[in-house]
This record gives structure tokens, C-alpha cells and sequence, in this order.
């Protein structure tokens, strides 16, 4: 896609690959499935994919349509749906594609039942509800599901459980408690670290992992950069100054006027706005970089334009370049702390960049070559 407006994300795919690698260090004795559901968290999906074709132990998703076209593609690594199956035509791909799917409630097991055939080995990983309390099987419904597979013998299980707040205070202890309450005595596979597990809780690994967010350099930690966890970024926003005004003490910016200049000031207008995918709610004093400095958003952010001060960047003028997050040639503006000034995380930045923004492969972001 091609644009004169000066706005861009780019991504680099090396940083994908440096940053799985960096959770099989974290959990050596565990296959890891690269998550790439949401098109890769924003990212593009198949940037992902041919990032990690040649390394990932397996890919996670949603769609079994996306499922059968990494296998067209020519993906062999084993490929998990993460909601499962929803219809018949889903059971059939999965016994066509040879696809792994989560099995989460009593009415999937029993359309794999009515729809499947069993005279080939079928995967499934059987989700059990350990604290989450968004999908999976409870102590009420397990016993019924287990009495179905003892009945199909080539239905290979791994169990599996997610983690409510593995980045948080009450960790996963308390879960993995219930997991293993709930597995009984099963010595089979499971899958249970999610990225902040994989980093922070060793014990809570299992035989897959599935890193999310820590694929694409962000810290799904509050309190942890990016930087310090070793993650690369893998997607930089940037833009530039396509505007400059000089404000008196007393002057407003933008709609609502919800900025007031206490002082004179200078103030850039950036080509960037909430129909590119940036945050409306951001308030003033977001971190945003210009021309290798940092400085903040000032103001209401526009469909199409947000202001920022560049008071203290004299040299900034029309066409300087702008990192709204990411390493860009303007600076680095990790999308954790644009997302923490905002009040949201950065999955959301990274999944909410519109269609519109062009993006460009660059390789260079994950050298340190901005």
C-alpha cells in the first residue's frame, strides 16, 4: 500500500524470531506455539509465520480457515485453534488438516463426536476452567468429557488451563492448585504458560507453552520493560510533523480545548490520529519522540492529526520525523509506556492500527538500526 501521507508502521520479522527464542531460553524443556491469532497481534499474520516457519514447534490461532491456509502454505508444525470448533465443517478440517483443537465445553466434544472420523489419530487440547472462568471444564462437567474420549481411543488429549494473573499479585499458584485438583492423576501432556508465566514462574511451563505478546516486544508486565525482559520491538509507529503553531500563555489546542499553554510554546502537528489506530484517549503528556528527542502529545487526539510540544526541540519544523512508539530514526517510545499513559496495554495499540497505515518490512528495527 502506498500513501503520500508520511505515516508507517514497520515491522521486523527478526525481532519475532529473536523474541521466541527468548522464551524457549525461559522454558528450555517446553514446546513453545507461536500465538498469532488477531493477525499476529496487529502485526500481520504470514510476517509472523515466515518469521518462524523454519523454528516454531507450532502455531496458535482462532479460525479454522486461517488453520487450513497455513497448512496450503505448506506449514507442517502442529496448528491449534484456540476457541475450538464451532461447526461441522470445522470437525472436517480439523480431520483433513490434521489440526489440534482446544475443546472447551461438553457441546464441542459432542460435535466432534457426531461429525468426526476416528480411524485416524485426531488432537485436542481439553481446557479445563481452573480460576479464569472464561472457557473450560469444571469439576461438574470434566467427568462426563472424560467418559466421552475413553471412548476414542485416537483422540490424542493434552490438557491445558490459562492464566488469569500470571503478571499479577496472586500468580498462578492458586490455578495450577486447581489444575492439578482437576487433572487427578493424568500423566499426559499439558500446555500452560502463557508469556508472563513462560518469564516469570518456571513451574507453571509445562510441555507447550504459548507466548503471545512477549513475540512481538511487549512486557506483559506493569512494572517490567520490554528492554530489561530482553524482548526486541517488533512493530514502530511512526509519522511526522506536517504543522507547527505558536501558542501565547493562555493559548487552547484542539478540540474541547483541553489543553490551555501556561507559558508560550511551540507545537507540532503529527499525521497521525485515532482513525490510524492511535488511542483518542491518550491524554496530554503521552510520550511521543521528534527528531531523536522525547517530548508529549499536547491535547485532544484528532481522527487524523495529534499535537505535541516541541517547545524544547527548536530544530523540529515541518517534516521532521515522529516515533509514536517503537525504534524509529526519531527515537524510541517503547508502546508500553504510550499504552500505560493511556490507560490500555499495548496489545490494543498493536491490534488497533487501521488498515489505512501502510506498513513496511525492516529488519533494521531489530538490529538496533533504527
Amino acid at each position: 500500500m502506498k500513501t503520500s501521507r508520511p505515516i508507517r508502521a514497520r515491522i521486523a520479522p527478526a525481532a519475532i524470531l529473536h523474541n521466541y527464542r527468548l522464551a524457549k531460553r525461559h522454558a528450555p524443556q517446553s514446546k513453545a506455539w507461536a500465538v498469532i491469532k488477531a493477525n499476529a497481534y496487529g502485526h500481520g499474520q504470514w510476517r509472523a509465520v515466515d518469521a518462524l516457519r523454519g523454528e516454531a514447534d507450532g502455531f496458535a490461532l482462532l479460525e479454522c480457515e486461517n488453520a487450513v491456509a497455513l497448512r496450503e502454505a505448506g506449514v507442517t508444525q502442529p496448528i491449534l485453534m484456540l476457541e475450538g470448533i464451532f461447526s461441522a465443517r470445522d470437525v472436517r478440517a480439523v480431520i483433513e488438516y490434521r489440526l489440534t483443537s482446544v475443546i472447551h465445553c461438553l457441546e464441542q466434544l459432542e460435535l466432534l463426536v457426531r461429525n468426526g472420523r476416528f480411524d485416524t489419530p485426531i488432537s485436542v487440547c481439553l481446557k479445563l476452567n481452573t480460576g479464569m472462568n472464561r472457557l473450560g471444564f469444571t469439576a461438574a462437567t470434566l467427568p462426563r468429557a472424560w467418559e466421552i474420549l475413553q471412548q476414542l481411543p485416537q483422540v490424542d488429549v493434552t490438557l491445558m488451563t490459562h492464566f488469569a494473573d500470571a503478571d499479577g499479585e496472586r500468580g498462578v499458584t492458586w490455578q495450577l492448585e486447581r489444575f492439578h485438583d482437576l487433572a487427578g492423576d493424568w500423566a499426559g501432556p499439558v500446555s500452560l504458560g502463557n508469556s508472563a508465566a513462560i518469564l516469570s514462574h518456571p513451574k507453571a511451563h509445562g510441555d507447550w507453552v504459548r507466548p503471545g505478546i512477549m513475540l512481538y516486544g511487549a512486557s506483559p508486565f506493569a512494572d517490567q520493560s520490554a528492554v530489561d525482559l530482553g524482548l526486541r520491538p517488533v512493530m514502530t509507529l511512526e509519522s511526522a510533523v506536517i504543522g507547527i503553531q505558536d501558542l501565547v500563555a493562555g493559548g487552547r489546542v484542539g478540540y474541547g480545548g483541553t489543553f490551555t499553554a501556561d507559558r508560550p510554546m511551540r507545537i507540532g502537528v503529527v499525521a497521525c490520529g485515532y482513525a490510524d489506530g492511535y488511542p483518542r484517549h491518550a491524554p496530554t503528556g503521552t510520550p511521543i519522540a521528534v527528531m531523536g528527542r522525547r517530548t508529549r502529545t499536547i491535547g485532544r487526539v484528532s481522527m487524523d492529526m495529534l499535537a505535541c510540544d516541541l517547545t524544547d526541540i527548536p530544530e523540529a519544523g515541518i517534516g521532521s520525523p515522529v516515533t509514536l512508539w517503537g525504534l524509529g530514526i526519531a527515537g524510541a517510545v517503547p508502546a508500553d509506556e504510550v499504552a500505560a499513559a493511556a490507560g490500555t496495554v499495548a496489545y490494543e495499540l498493536f491490534c488497533a492500527v487501521a488498515p489505512r497505515v501502510p506498513v513496511i518490512v525492516d529488519d533494521a528495527v531489530a538490529a538496533g538500526r533504527p
